[in-house]
């Protein structure tokens, strides 16, 4: 196949908060994997770039440059559509993949910024169509059973283990489970990939898919997807933490999707269902955004902090480098670099100078091309 190329929307807009200017949508989790991993198991491609002015200079651990144009002839593939688990075997002849009739990847006919388009012949593919970020928890609800169930292998588990369904379901790639950990598989297979930690007192229910290096250290996770070196306890339910996030203490956490380098104080708990049971609205820097879901918790950005004891009211954004605390009651919207919820805002040095503590903790550097990403997220923003 030739060059790989992720294709970003022009303009997020609100249904993108927290992460529109912050994080490409294609580093996102949809299910068990990023949207960009998804197309690059799908295609058996690794992704050379992405492209999406709206993040422009963004680096990060692992992630492909953010390019501003491609070459004819390479294959681009939308940001916003996550494909279904299975490998995509192109038939002869085939220029795009459409779903619902919507083209969602093709062949750039020119060099260029790239456009979904295109006139050739098409393959209909499966996969979920994302409308915002929102979103993210219906891939989360279809495709994580799936791409569970696609990983194959066995668990050495420890004596003391208590397991609920079929011993074939749970799936270790080299993680460390300590006696007395619950797995309940009834519903769906629970993957521990490598370096990951269960420790007493956790109970997993699947479909789970604990990432490389991630810390469960008790409480009960059902029906989520913990990222790499994220630390999760207590409660946690149909939620993605999309990596290096760190929720050490006890608290709900529901239908909700935590950022990267995100910190949840002690006893922060979301609410994801209204009292009247109806559709939850969200509202993005003063826009309405109807996501027509019965259940959603809390959409946390990169690197925001919230204070022990912190409430999330249904259907909340905490934007980008927010530190929430001191509001009797947390507004639905947390403006991006807040300080507090009184209007105050994080300087750009103050947050670099944070930023430069935390990353450390999870063994990555802040070096000056992070550092310079940051700092132009930041400005973005303010």
């Amino acid at each position: 196949m030739s060059e790989l190329f992720l294709v970003e929307p022009e303009a997020p807009g609100p249904a993108w908060a927290p992460w529109s200017g912050v994080r490409p949508i294609a580093e996102l989790r949809a299910g068990a994997w990023r949207i960009r991993e998804r197309w690059e198991r799908s295609l058996g491609a690794a992704a050379a770039g992405i492209v999406g002015a709206h993040v422009a200079d963004f680096v990060d651990v692992d992630a492909p440059p953010v390019v501003p144009r491609v070459r004819a002839g390479s294959f681009v593939a939308a940001s916003w559509f996550a494909p279904a688990a299975g490998r995509i075997t192109l038939a002869p002849g085939v220029t795009r993949l459409t779903h619902d009739g919507e083209t969602v990847a093709c062949i750039a006919a020119t060099d260029g910024t790239p456009h979904l388009a295109g006139e050739g012949a098409c393959q209909e593919i499966a996969g979920v169509r994302l409308r915002g970020a929102y979103d993210l928890l219906r891939a989360l609800e279809l495709l994580l059973g799936p791409d569970c169930d696609e990983v194959t292998g066995r668990a050495d588990l420890p004596a003391g283990t208590i397991l609920i369904g079929e011993a074939g379901r749970i799936v270790s790639r080299g993680a460390l489970v300590e006696p007395g950990v619950v797995f309940d598989v009834r519903a769906g297979a629970v993957v521990l990939d490598a370096g990951a930690e269960i420790r007493s007192g956790t109970r997993l229910e699947g479909p789970c898919w604990i990432g490389a290096g991630a810390r469960v250290v008790g409480g009960f996770v059902r029906s989520s997807v913990i990222g790499p070196r994220a630390v999760v306890r207590g409660e946690v339910s149909t939620s993605v933490f999309i990596g290096y996030a760190n929720k050490a203490h006890e608290g709900f956490v529901g239908h909700s999707v935590i950022g990267h380098w995100a910190n949840l104080g002690a006893g922060t708990t979301t609410s994801n269902l209204k009292n009247t049971y109806g559709p939850i609205r969200l509202v993005a820097d003063g826009e309405p955004v109807e996501t027509g879901r019965t259940f959603l918790g809390s959409l946390i950005g990169d690197h925001a902090k919230t204070a022990i004891g912190t409430m999330l009211p249904t259907g909340t954004i905490v934007g980008a480098g927010a530190n929430v605390f001191g509001a009797a009651a947390v507004p639905k919207y947390v403006r991006p670099f807040a300080w507090g919820c009184d209007g105050e805002r994080v300087t750009e040095e103050g947050f670099l100078r944070i930023a430069g503590r935390v990353l450390p903790r999870r063994d990555i550097e802040l070096t000056p091309e992070r550092a310079a990403s940051l700092a132009a997220t930041y400005r973005r923003l303010a």
